[in-house]
């Protein structure tokens, strides 16, 4: 089989970059696909200052075309300042309103982090907010200070720093969810991911479509390529954070009354090989998620406090939330769901959520026929201090236990496979794609994908936090995954369950840097290492020290920046819709601001504004003794290791304007990346129990040659705009010298665009 199919699945017609055009009356967004063979336009009301009117040309245009409609437009608006050229995009987030005018959100700059099966992934590297009415008396509350202190809400969440998106995939979804197609005819920016859904949802509604927006995943990606003893792969880990509980630290705790829970992140782990192009991609993912203990509960801080009580509300006797969460985990991954839970036992403050966990498991199990919820309850933090070794390779036992009865997902596909889903799905009523159904049908078999294996369910891990030694039990589980991916891949070596292995070391940073990124996203600093660093030998007095410095960074950050970071969250999810004449977001009381739960029995009258917050339950406060952590954690070995790999900085490439020659992408197009998807997890299998890769163990040190590339030696910094010429002609001002009585050009558009766009006054 040739690569033309391939080529044909990625090339179909998608707008990738965009010029924003202004007149006084209205704004033209002008978009082309990637390869420039046709442009479309969407055209902004700028003259009702409350309400969000667009008009969307169906017309599909070539490049000619769309030079003497621009030409058209500023002739005709020729006494109005005629047609400018306001900004080069690559999608619009979204359309905002606080309490004066429309915003209009696009991505001003994106940068390449990786692909997945040949489908292109993007990183927000920086956003632009347009103010939509021209500036006029009706408008001069978008200068109001209550306007000014929304904006600088709405811009407290920082696009530009782990949201991500796809132009034909959908990231949204795990891999076993893109290839089998399960989410087929859904609304997807409505999903739980997607973290601009509200932003959008006004243009999806009135264009019923998604041509022009991006849906964007909050979270974590990151992309490694391998050279393993000679064997050739791509590693892809993707967290994805829930939009339904978002928050803060203290601010979101435990469930609400949908079954959401707090800081709840789906990871997903895949491993896909190199081939030649014209074949399928071996490809398998796993899935894994965290989130908060799914109960009523809560911490009420106090600065005199840094570890405050724990306050469980029993008015929930039934579990009605809990309950909903794990129906709701079911329907996402399968019918098996297997709960680590790491909490502290014993005289410890968490033990009062331990024991309510255990309840609620019992009474919810006691309610069901089958599948019901596997439990592991171990608390992390005891077995650590019988040293980390020993507390991981438990871990590894129980991950590979999981791993027997969930399963993962394998594959084969072509690359690009999915994107034809991708463009009927942009459009709610009528899809865009006219091809002949036999040719469809023909082909639909010479691209349908291998599917060998399916994740059945999911491995759900918590703490109390959900973040340092969460992160530490969801390595181990990525560790003893990623050695049964190898395997399914034909990829052999040593053990790879095995700290010294460069491999296990390199993944193991993977899950540090989210585990980074995570804990930024929720508590405000980063994530505590030292699990990490007695896994590796180099837990000391220095790296002691920087963890109580990260603890009171922490601190420090969830005492006096929480409430204002949950309301720019709250704002920009929609969860608080500004309206004039009614008390601002800031005039609220902190429970109102902040206690998103709606069970009308919760008791938050005498709730004290959550002000100041505490230090991590990972930090142990005893004293610090150089001699013996060094004992205990001794440097291992590198002898007989012969190693390399290469790294860069963390950011990919950026795409903006600029007048610079084209630089191509290092990569041929044989070395593209093959991504692969989460694990699906639905019932078990027994495929694995009597498989050679259980019997891989930690502790062991193996001699082979292994090399990395980041995302950054992969994707060559390049210019997007280059001298592919996108808007050549389009990126300066129209203001015509000619009168506008000289005859038309003689391709001139045709009247029933002339209809479209003239709008009263002015064209």
């Amino acid at each position: 089989m040739g690569s033309e199919p391939m080529s044909k699945l990625v090339d179909l017609p998608v707008l990738h970059k965009f010029m924003l055009y202004r007149t006084l009356t209205n704004f033209y967004l002008i978009g082309r696909d990637k390869k420039k063979t046709f442009w479309r336009i969407l055209k902004i009301d700028r003259t009702d200052p409350t309400e969000l009117n667009l008009f969307e040309d169906p017309t599909m245009y070539t490049h000619e075309q769309i030079v003497q409609l621009k030409k058209w437009i500023s002739r005709g608006n020729q006494q109005y300042g005629g047609l400018r050229a306001e900004t080069t995009c690559y999608g619009i987030i979204g359309f905002v309103k606080f309490l004066g005018p429309y915003y209009m959100l696009v991505i001003k700059k994106r940068k390449k982090v990786g692909e997945i099966c040949g489908h292109t992934v993007y990183g927000v590297a920086e956003s632009q907010m347009i103010m939509i009415p021209y500036p006029s008396g009706e408008t001069r509350v978008a200068g109001s200070t209550a306007e000014r202190r929304y904006k600088k809400l709405l811009n407290m969440v920082d696009l530009s720093k782990n949201f991500y998106f796809s132009n034909t995939y959908h990231l949204m979804y795990s891999l076993q969810k893109n290839i089998c197609n399960t989410e087929r005819g859904k609304i997807h920016d409505d999903t739980m991911f997607v973290w601009n859904k509200y932003l959008t949802h006004g243009i999806r509604r009135i264009l019923q479509n998604t041509v022009w927006t991006v849906s964007l995943v909050y979270g974590f990606f990151q992309q490694t390529k391998c050279l393993v003893s000679d064997e050739e792969f791509i590693l892809t880990v993707i967290a994805r954070r829930s939009r339904h509980y978002a928050g803060t630290r203290y601010l979101r705790r435990g469930v609400n009354d949908e079954g959401s829970v707090a800081n709840e992140v789906e990871i997903e782990q895949i491993v896909t090989k190199e081939v030649p192009e014209d074949q399928k991609i071996p490809m398998t993912s796993v899935v894994q998620m965290r989130g908060s203990i799914p109960l009523f509960w809560s911490q009420e801080a106090s600065v005199l406090n840094p570890q405050p009580d724990i306050i469980l509300n029993n008015k929930d006797e039934d579990y009605v939330a809990t309950q909903h969460h794990f129906e709701n985990l079911k329907q996402r991954y399968g019918k098996l769901i297997i709960i680590l839970n790491l909490l502290k036992k014993g005289k410890h403050r968490e033990n009062i959520l331990l024991e309510e966990f255990r309840k609620a498991i019992w009474f919810i199990n006691g309610s069901m026929k089958e599948n019901y919820l596997e439990a592991i309850h171990f608390d992390l933090n005891e077995h650590y201090k019988s040293g980390a070794d020993g507390a991981f390779e438990y871990l590894c036992i129980y991950a590979k236990r999981a791993l027997g009865l969930i399963n993962l997902f394998f594959c084969e596909a072509l690359s690009g496979i999915g994107a034809e889903s991708i463009i009927n799905d942009m459009f709610f009523n009528n899809p865009i794609l006219n091809q002949d159904e036999e040719t469809i049908s023909s082909e639909e078999e010479a691209l349908k994908s291998d599917i060998f294996m399916l994740q059945k369910g999911v491995l759900r891990s918590n703490c109390l936090d959900c973040l340092d030694r969460t992160n530490f039990a969801q390595y181990a589980n990525g560790l003893v995954a990623l050695a049964r991916q190898l395997d399914l891949l034909g990829i052999r070596g040593p053990p790879v369950v095995d700290k010294n292995n460069p491999l296990a070391q390199k993944l193991m940073e993977a899950y540090e840097k989210m585990g980074h990124v995570i804990a930024l996203q929720y508590a405000g600093s980063d994530a505590h290492t030292k699990m990490f660093s007695a896994l590796r030998g180099d837990w000391n007095m220095m790296m002691k020290h920087r963890d109580m410095l990260t603890a009171v960074h922490r601190y420090y950050n969830n005492a006096y920046h929480d409430s204002e970071k949950q309301d720019a969250i709250n704002v920009f999810l929609g969860k608080f819709k500004p309206q004039l004449g009614r008390p601002a977001l800031w005039e609220l009381r902190s429970d109102q601001r902040n206690t998103k739960r709606s069970n009308p029995n919760l008791d938050i009258e005498n709730l004290r504004s959550k002000l100041s917050r505490s230090f991590s339950d990972n930090l142990l406060l005893e004293v610090l003794d150089p001699k013996k952590l060094v004992l205990e954690n001794p440097q291992p070995s590198r002898e007989g290791l012969n190693v390399r790999w290469e790294t860069t900085s963390e950011f990919g490439f950026y795409e903006e304007d600029s007048s610079s020659p084209s630089i191509h992408s290092a990569i041929r197009d044989e070395d593209h990346l093959r991504g692969t998807e989460s694990r699906q997890m639905f019932p078990g299998s027994s495929s694995m129990s009597d498989s050679h890769w259980l019997d891989d163990v930690p502790g062991f040190s193996h001699s082979y040659n292994a090399k990395f590339a980041t995302a950054d030696e992969m994707f060559e910094r390049c210019s997007s705009m280059s001298s592919d010429n996108m808007f050549s002609d389009m990126n300066r001002s129209f203001t015509s010298t000619t009168g506008t009585d000289h005859p038309p050009d003689p391709d001139q558009p045709a009247d029933d665009f002339t209809q479209w766009v003239e709008h009263g006054r002015a064209l």
